[in-house]
């Protein structure tokens, strides 16, 4: 019983950061039905400010995730100005196609600049290990599941009670109707890129702190279990999205204790084929509507 318990708080931690990115491909796809593969990518470029930001001087951990937060809103606003945009009425091939080019981009990009190597990640705080009964939590997990925990109440929230939110919530119902009521629809398009490029920077800082690794490659298979995650939960829904990230990390570390570690990424692939096969719509999704 305490090595479920265990590894359900690893899994717990470890699905934190999956929910996170999930999201942003959620809410992409519920306002404008288009999956932004980008999003591992931008991921990786949060960790990567989160290392510059943690390497200077007088930043603490709060400094790190908030500004790595704020340079991935900027990138995410301004991938969607630039690759996306014009591609709104084309095919969805294109919309796709135009996805993976700006996601090798990106990774090729971090590759000039950090170099191709792996990279530790500095220390911001002591990671100290809490004892309760026959299992332990340490701090990194504690600030991984608070930070992701508190983002995505704040993300209800802001959805269910604030004029931006109602305004989104139309979007994803009904564009052209959401308009002729006065909705600056770029404007919520370009937010919505914001917010889920902005929760995937913050993953990537958390993801450096739990792993000390930052790396150009490290957004490719976190940006794939979160889209079998957001898959999983019903793509569109945000609840879904963060059910789903939280389910696929658990899944990892359950097949990890059965001493299958050398499959682990492939669980989430294996599940995301039996939602696909089973349950299309994903666990908290409805057919042929998308709902933010």
């Amino acid at each position: 019983m305490s090595n479920l318990m265990q590894q359900l708080i690893n899994g717990l931690a470890l699905g934190s950061i999956y929910a996170l990115i999930a999201l942003g491909y959620t809410m992409v796809f519920g306002i404008i039905g288009m999956i932004n593969f980008a999003y591992g990518e931008i991921f990786m470029f949060g960790a990567y400010a989160g290392l510059v930001l943690a390497l200077t001087n007088y930043v603490n951990v709060y400094v790190a995730l908030l500004g790595a937060s704020l340079i991935t809103m900027v990138l995410g606003v301004i991938i969607e100005r630039l690759a996306y945009k014009p591609l709104r009425r084309s095919s969805r091939l294109s919309a796709l196609i135009s996805a993976i080019g700006v996601s090798i981009f990106l990774s090729s990009l971090m590759v000039r600049l950090m170099g191709p190597n792996t990279r530790g990640f500095p220390k911001l705080f002591e990671n100290k290990i809490f004892i309760i009964g026959d299992f332990q939590i340490t701090i990194y997990q504690i600030v991984i599941i608070g930070v992701a925990g508190l983002l995505m109440l704040g993300l209800h929230l802001f959805i269910t009670h604030t004029k931006m939110g109602r305004a989104m919530r139309a979007c994803s119902q009904d564009k052209d109707a959401a308009s002729l009521m006065g909705v600056n629809i770029d404007r919520i398009i370009s937010v919505t890129f914001a917010i889920g490029s902005g929760l995937a920077g913050v993953a990537g800082v958390l993801a450096g702190i739990y792993f000390n690794a930052v790396q150009p490659y490290m957004g490719l298979l976190a940006g794939l279990k979160a889209f079998a995650a957001a898959v999983l939960g019903g793509i569109g829904n945000i609840p879904g999205a963060m059910l789903g990230g939280l389910m696929i990390g658990m899944a990892e570390i359950l097949g990890i204790t059965v001493n299958l570690s050398q499959y682990k990424d492939a669980f989430a692939f294996a599940i995301l084929i039996l939602v696909l096969l089973f349950k299309p719509s994903g666990i908290m999704g409805r057919k042929a509507n998308k709902k933010v």
